[in-house]
């Protein structure tokens, strides 16, 4: 990139961290330090803010880079990742977002263990939870070395390294100050730049083809060089069975890992009421689905504008497709429209990697201290106390989440996002859905269905293509692979489900019939709600 590139975007994304931090200064002045503060933003947020929260929270980097560029290199069989995310939605809608906010108080082992043993279920939960966090963080951490490499015109290491330590400190900074509060005005901020942005270029893109969405595809298909293939599934997940069933694989964890990530369930604790949190998806579900059907136009576009082998050639993974076409559209490389859109983009890429890890450090710090400390140490300690380790794990979170993402750099980010949601849903929604939906659940169950889930998963993600034995792994140079599918999710998710039902039927533990009546009634009318 020229010198102008380099100096507007990194001038446009200091503008957005200075804002930032002093959203985040200002609110760390008014706390008064309490666990509800620090966790939930004191449940004041209306379903309006909430709602452009969760998307700011959702649309990650995977959404805007990742997607676009899977769709850029691979055509149709890159929509499966709009589609699923979108459609996950209508699963936390009916089943997950007034029942979470009812029976909950901060995290998700709260649900479980309303009926529960607390300890077992809260160790059990909680270790689930930080690990999907970490895995989610780690995508985040890839999108924003990618970007600085484009950014900066360096493809060093070193640079890369430097930009993912940048991140993860300021991310720590904004979760160990500001809390909840500062996290959702800076998720909320980020959102509305997100969509601006995401509209000016789609608007770009279909003006560049006078409005004629089939002359795009077309283009798109003649320019990928694989011609009507381009525009069919199978690209991508249909040379043989074993594609075709990492093409299942993938869809499942998709549609049902939303309902699992920690960081989302979280969201629905900022609200007062159960009615706010079902208002709230359903202004996210709006946002969301408007943004995902132009991150379609933009991958097209991308594949018909920039080209698949001019994006494979700055980023193999394609992470770099929406950056590149910002640069065309707005003229060219030496052009001052493309200078200012490049950076536009830029800046919007990095706010949206900064405002998601945020949310995603203090959902997994949450588990850490109202967890795993809480039940560790057998006896519960004060909400200042709690809070003081919550702060003290967003930085050990961030540090394993940086270490993590200088590994898996070479891998697309919309890709790492589809292995957190295949642990999501194979640890989290089974305990969650058995809980809230099954009378005879027991604490046994409830242990063995997150464990049974995320062992499995954990296991054959090391055990498969993406760690060991083809040159795109984390480890190319060594072969251990066993597993012949790059996501787990088509076999660890039953697992999970299986494995609740086995622990219940075959645990001694009579269930409560009181305490899940109790759970019911709360549930579904927020009788004794927090």
């Amino acid at each position: 990139m020229t010198g102008n590139h380099q100096s507007l975007a990194l001038l446009l994304f200091s503008a957005f961290v200075a804002v930032t931090l002093g959203i985040t200064t200002w609110v760390s002045r008014n706390r008064h330090g309490s666990a509800e503060e620090f966790y939930a933003g004191g449940r004041l947020f209306s379903p309006i803010e909430n709602g452009f929260a969760i998307a700011g929270d959702y649309m990650s980097a995977a959404s805007f880079l990742g997607i676009s560029g899977l769709i850029a290199l691979f055509g149709y069989d890159g929509l499966l990742y709009s589609v699923g995310f979108l459609v996950a939605w209508l699963v936390v809608l009916f089943l997950v977002a007034e029942l979470v906010r009812n029976c909950g108080r901060f995290t998700l082992a709260d649900v479980v263990a309303a009926r529960m043993r607390e300890r077992p279920v809260r160790i059990a939960a909680g270790t689930s939870s930080v690990t999907v966090s970490v895995l989610y963080l780690v995508a985040q951490m890839v999108g924003a070395g990618s970007l600085v490499a484009l950014l900066l015109g360096r493809t060093s290491e070193a640079a890369q390294a430097w930009t993912v330590i940048g991140v993860g400190a300021l991310m720590i900074v904004y979760v160990s100050l500001g809390g909840m509060r500062a996290t959702t005005w800076i998720q909320i901020v980020k959102a509305v730049l997100l969509l601006g942005g995401t509209v000016a270029l789609t608007v770009l893109v279909l003006v560049r083809f006078h409005g004629d969405f089939d002359r795009l595809l077309l283009t798109a298909a003649d320019r990928s060089g694989h011609g009507a293939a381009f525009l069919a599934p199978g690209l991508k997940y249909g040379g043989d069975w074993t594609a075709r069933f990492d093409f299942m694989s993938l869809g499942l964890a998709l549609v049902l890992g939303t309902a699992g990530l920690p960081h989302i369930l979280s969201r629905f604790y900022t609200v007062p009421t159960a009615r706010a949190a079902r208002r709230s998806v359903v202004w996210s579900i709006g946002l969301i689905g408007g943004f995902y059907l132009m991150t379609i136009v933009l991958g097209f576009g991308a594949a018909a504008i920039v080209g698949p082998d001019a994006v494979r050639a700055s980023n193999a993974a394609g992470n770099t497709a929406v950056p590149l076409l910002a640069l065309d559209l707005g003229g060219g490389r030496d052009s001052t429209g493309g200078t200012v859109l490049f950076a536009v983009v830029a800046a919007v890429a990095f706010a949206t990697i900064l405002a998601v890890v945020a949310g995603i450090t203090l959902a997994s710090s949450a588990s850490v201290a109202h967890d795993l400390y809480a039940s560790l140490r057998r006896r519960r300690g004060t909400p200042r106390s709690e809070v003081t380790v919550a702060r003290t794990a967003a930085v050990g979170i961030g540090v394993a989440a940086i270490a993590l993402g200088l590994l898996a750099r070479d891998l697309n980010v919309a890709f790492l996002v589809g292995l957190a949601f295949a642990v999501a849903a194979s640890a989290n929604l089974p305990v969650l859905l058995y809980s809230l939906f099954w009378r005879g659940f027991t604490t046994r169950g409830a242990v063995w269905a997150v464990y049974g889930g995320l062992v499995p998963a954990l296991a054959l993600v090391a055990l498969s293509p993406v760690v060991s034995g083809s040159p795109e792994s984390l480890f190319p140079s060594v072969d251990f692979q066993y597993f012949p599918l790059q996501n787990p999710g088509l076999v660890s998710i039953p697992l999970g489900f299986l494995a609740g039902w086995l622990g219940t039927v075959t645990s001694a533990e009579e269930p409560d019939e009181a305490k899940h009546a109790e759970t019911e009634v709360r549930s579904l009318t927020g009788a004794g709600a927090v």
